[in-house]
């Protein structure tokens, strides 16, 4: 049994428009372009029986893209020819994935150009872990495809290692 703690490697998010997702992601998030838009089809190559394995027989065929964050985590956009809106694109009660949060000291910043390429804030400003004691912030966005994700000014280790729920 493996007692160490495992790194992340890469997040897999599903948007309407790949071209317009990679765009978005590199100019206002700044993640490189690793692999650029490039479609997979259902056939008997390696790739194409990986994806049966994961999606099942019949998906037919998708576009994918591959970037990496500044600290080198991957991310995969892809892009599904049945493709289908999301009626919630917040299901934070139920069981899976919800978000995920990047980290950048100009939060604010960075929510102005999020929302100058289209996308939205969920919160009205953001908001103080520790009010008039530390400078630890975060907020909840929407890129312009829907998909929620947070920011969070400085490392999740200095917003939790003291407490930030605690009296």
């Amino acid at each position: 049994m493996s007692d160490y703690p495992r790194t992340f490697s890469h997040i897999g998010i599903s948007v309407p428009d790949l071209d317009a997702a990679v765009k978005f992601y590199a100019e206002v998030m700044g993640w490189y372009t690793i692999m650029p838009p490039t479609e997979v089809v259902s056939d008997d190559s390696a790739i194409g029986v990986m994806c049966d394995d994961v999606f099942g027989k019949g998906w037919g065929k998708f576009r994918i893209a591959h970037l990496s964050t500044g600290d080198r985590i991957g991310v995969e956009l892809f892009e599904f020819a049945n493709k289908e809106p999301a009626e919630n694109n917040f299901p934070y009660q139920k069981t899976g994935l919800f978000h995920f949060c990047v980290q950048d000291p100009n939060v604010e910043e960075l929510v102005e150009k999020i929302e100058a390429a289209g996308g939205k804030r969920r919160m009205p400003e953001p908001r103080y872990y520790y009010p008039g004691e530390k400078p630890y912030r975060m907020i909840y966005v929407e890129d312009p495809f829907g998909v929620v994700f947070e920011i969070y000014s400085h490392s999740y280790e200095l917003h939790y290692s003291s407490g930030a729920y605690q009296g």
